[in-house]
This record gives structure tokens, C-alpha cells and sequence, in this order.
């Protein structure tokens, strides 16, 4: 990648005091970064999770007063703030312009990968700057805007990159790519491979460990007829003669002795990664978000200047634009057991915490609404039932109605199937609602209602709203308060020194 770097802000001050986490850590700089993402993860999603985790807790035997005490890892963290997710041309973004900008500080239009404000994703003519998924960017289409992936390496610090995506989707892509299209994901892949023409030259010798999905764009179809790649490249073939080992399943991935490994390339799918309700019910040879943010760590913390680790819940996102919040809230669980698994690690690494800063957040919100007046331990996933008298609770037209809904959505046509080869229970939108009486709302694919159709699963939108940020370690007293996603880059960078 030869495009001039935009430069981003100045980083902030280094603020002194003591700094909270799980435990006690101090206000020195943060060698360690590891920053979890959750796609889409708004505030009803975490507090509907929270819940359900309570749910199975008690179900296992905990001794819960109620579902609605249980506890998330990522909000243990001591720090906390609401940030302001708008794109420079969208009131909702879209995750490109949204990771970019925590990970650049620069506002930029929907669809477009860490580049300068003034990219645009599309031609003058409406069309997309792609070509099947190869990117057509005009070469003064914007400059590259440097990254905290790419500051890392500069400080001689190690690199990741974790995501149960594919590993060149929005989130992943925004921390070391620069495109203007995000979909152009055969380009985006390229510029992950040392040596190649494409390649981004700000890696120096390449990101240390890429895990997630992907197998589409860094196979050929001679070696995957499933391919995307409109050439007969072999990228993980070319990443494995720069030094990556390669896994591509679950097993092989627990069976790595990470004291040998420096560089590791997991593929585990030929897109996304599976759900995690599918993973597990299927029985799937793919590894959970929290194996592979462990085995990340395993590599990247023997670097003793210290690493930057990037770990995204993809799938939070995809379930939600499918109305399904059975499957949301059980990839947000694994995005907080993920969570815990980071800070069960370093805290055995680093005690306390004391150089390394852990943030979760999420890069926008989505449609999905929390109804009332439920009564305490009623099953987030399950009818209304009024608080003061048990009884479910009846909408106007006489029907009951769930608490998790969406402003809007698609609904399944006849005979469509889920991820798990079973057919999604999926109510209509139309001028009568159908009762629910004798439905099971909290089945793995049911689909909850919505108040505007919008034709097919995975129709739902993003939403609009401001999402949450937990913070902990060292340097997590920047994150107090509301701020532009734009800010997160700046403080980040403030506590890691960078």
C-alpha cells in the first residue's frame, strides 16, 4: 500500500491517578492493548444478555436471586462511557466508517475502511468502487489514515487480529487496511500479505496473528472452488512462505504449541464463522472467540515491548440484522467469555493489570427494543408477563407480544432454513399480527416481531443510538464520560503511549 498516510490527531496527555480495573492498576503507560468490539452490541443487546446469562446460571444451579442480578465480564471493568456513533455522511453508520474511526480518529462516509474524510465509497454514477470484490478506487480517492495497529508495530510491539467474520470484513479490516470500498475484500485480503504489490507496507513484516473466517478470499479455485479471488493467487500459500503457520479448524488451532509460533494465520470458514449457538449445537470443528483471543495472547505476550489485539464478535451484528435474538445474545456471551478469558490471562501475565488496558465497546447500535412491564425473571426471550399480576400481557388487538422486538426487519418466507438446516419460526408483519399464544418464542430460530417489514432476514438496520464503553487497566480512566467514536482513537492512543 503506497498511499500517503493521513495524519490522524495528537494523542492526549497521559492523566495521573489511580486507574480502576477488575483490580488495582496503575497510571503508566499501557504496553498492552487488547480492544474487544462487539458488532452492533447496543444497550439493549448487553442488558437482554445479561439477563439470559442469568437464565442459564440459575438453570445450572447458581443461587441467583434472579436472572436479572447475573454479572457480564466486561462489565466488571471500572471505567465506562457512551460514545456518539454517526459517520461524516450517515445520521446510522455502518461498521466500516465506525471501527475506523476508533481506530484512526477521523470521521468518514459509510462503506469506507480507515482512509481520509474525504473518500468516497461510491462513483459519481451511484456504482460501488468494486469489481466482483476487488476494489476499482480511483488512486486519489482519498489518502490511508494511519491506525493503532499500524502505531503499534511502528513501537516495535506485536500485532492481532481476532474475528468469528471473515478476517477482511469491516471491523477486522478497519485496524490495518485502507480501502474505499469496504467490499472489496479479495483487495483487502492483499493487503495483509508481505511482499505482495498491494500490500500495506506500514505492517513492516506483517500482523502477527489474523484468526476468523475467510477462506473465499485467500484461496485460489484451483485449491477452493468456493473461491471469490478473480486471479489464481494463493495468499495463505504466500503468508506461509513469510513465516505463518496455518491452521484451518478448531482442533488443529488447541493443538498449536504457541512457544514455537511467532506468526499465525487461522482460517476457519469460507466466509463468516458459524454462530455460536451453531458452533456448539452443531458440533462444528471451529474454535469459540474466547480459544482464539487465548491462543492470540499465547503469541502476542512474548513480545516484551508489548501488543495490540484487536477481538470482534462479528456475529452479534449478523443475527440481529436477522431478527433472531436467541442467536445475538449467545454470541454476545461468547464475546463477554472472551472477554474473561483476556483478563484470566493477563492477569496471570500482568497482575493487576498494571500495563495493559482492556477496552469493550460496540460500533453501533441496532433496532431492537426492550418492552415493559415484565415482571422480574420472566424469560427475556419469552412473552410479556405483567409484573404486578403474572399474567401475559395483552397488545391492543388482543394477542400477546414478546419483550425483545425490533423497529423494523425481514421476515422468512416459507420454508426458509437457518445456519441449523431447521426452518425459522417467523411471525408475519401484516395487517394482522399472529398469536403468539402457542408459539415458542425462545426456540433457537424464532424471529421476533417488527413493527416495519422490510422484506427478507437480514433486512433489520442498524440503529442510530449512542452504544457503551467499558474500559479497565492501565490508562482507563480516559474513558469516563460521552464522546465522538472519533475520541476513542485519541484516548487509546494516550494510554498506550503510543
Amino acid at each position: 500500500m503506497t498511499t500517503p498516510f493521513h495524519k490522524t490527531a495528537m494523542a492526549l496527555a497521559l492523566g495521573a491517578g489511580l486507574l480502576a480495573a477488575t483490580g488495582v492498576a496503575s497510571a503508566q503507560t499501557a504496553k498492552n492493548v487488547i480492544f474487544f468490539l462487539g458488532d452492533g452490541m447496543g444497550p439493549v443487546t448487553v442488558t437482554a444478555a445479561r439477563i439470559y446469562k442469568g437464565e442459564k446460571e440459575i438453570a445450572a444451579g447458581a443461587k441467583l436471586e434472579s436472572s436479572e442480578r447475573a454479572a457480564l465480564a466486561l462489565q466488571t471493568l471500572g471505567y465506562a462511557g457512551r460514545i456518539k456513533t454517526f459517520s461524516l455522511d450517515g445520521q446510522t453508520t455502518d461498521s466500516a466508517p465506525s471501527m475506523a474511526a476508533y481506530m484512526t480518529g477521523v470521521k468518514m462516509n459509510n462503506e469506507v475502511i480507515s482512509m481520509s474524510a474525504d473518500t468516497q465509497a461510491y462513483a459519481p454514477d451511484g456504482s460501488q468502487y468494486i469489481n466482483g470484490e476487488d476494489s476499482t478506487c480511483p488512486v486519489d480517492n482519498g489518502q490511508a489514515a494511519e491506525t493503532l495497529l499500524e502505531l503499534a508495530i511502528g513501537q516495535g510491539r506485536s500485532t492481532g487480529v481476532v474475528s468469528n467474520t471473515r478476517v477482511g470484513h469491516a471491523t477486522p479490516a478497519a485496524t490495518y487496511a485502507h480501502v474505499c470500498n469496504r467490499n472489496a475484500y479479495n483487495t483487502i485480503a492483499e493487503q495483509s500479505v508481505p511482499g505482495y504489490p498491494e500490500y500495506n507496507t506500514r505492517l513492516g513484516a506483517g500482523i502477527d496473528v489474523m484468526l476468523g473466517g475467510g477462506w473465499r478470499n485467500y484461496l485460489p479455485r484451483s485449491v477452493y472452488p468456493n473461491s471469490r479471488r478473480s486471479d489464481e493467487r494463493n495468499l495463505v500459500a504466500d503468508m506461509q512462505s513469510n513465516g505463518y503457520t496455518y491452521v484451518n479448524s478448531g482442533s488443529a488451532l488447541n493443538a498449536l504449541d504457541t512457544r514455537n509460533t511467532s506468526k499465525l494465520l487461522g482460517l476457519f470458514a469460507n466466509s463468516e464463522m458459524a454462530y455460536e449457538l451453531d458452533r456448539v449445537k452443531m458440533g462444528l470443528d471451529e474454535p469459540s472467540l474466547s480459544e482464539m483471543t487465548t491462543k492470540a495472547l499465547d503469541v502476542l505476550s512474548r513480545n516484551d515491548k508489548g501488543f495490540f489485539l484487536m477481538v470482534e464478535g462479528g456475529r452479534i451484528d449478523h443475527a440481529l440484522h436477522g431478527t433472531n435474538a436467541k442467536r445475538a445474545l449467545e454470541d454476545t456471551l461468547a464475546l463477554d467469555e472472551a472477554v474473561q478469558a483476556a483478563l484470566r490471562v493477563m492477569e496471570q501475565k500482568d497482575p493487576g493489570l498494571a500495563n495493559t488496558l482492556i477496552v469493550v465497546t460496540a460500533d453501533h447500535d441496532h433496532a431492537i427494543a426492550f418492552n415493559g412491564y415484565t415482571k422480574i425473571g420472566n424469560p427475556i426471550l419469552g412473552l410479556v408477563q405483567d409484573y404486578s399480576t403474572g399474567e401475559v400481557v395483552k397488545a391492543a388487538d388482543g394477542k400477546p407480544y414478546t419483550t425483545l422486538v425490533f423497529g423494523n426487519g425481514g421476515r422468512a418466507g416459507v420454508g426458509a432454513m437457518a445456519e441449523d438446516g431447521e426452518a425459522f419460526i417467523s411471525p408475519p408483519r401484516a395487517a394482522s399480527r399472529q398469536d403468539l399464544t402457542n408459539v415458542d418464542t425462545t426456540a433457537d430460530n424464532f424471529l421476533q416481531e417488527v413493527g416495519i417489514p422490510l422484506g427478507a432476514p437480514g433486512a433489520e438496520t442498524h440503529g442510530g443510538g449512542d452504544v457503551m464503553l467499558f474500559a479497565g487497566g492501565a490508562g482507563a480512566s480516559h474513558f469516563r464520560g460521552t464522546y465522538d467514536n472519533t475520541k476513542v482513537f485519541e484516548k487509546v492512543r494516550a494510554a498506550a503511549g503510543l
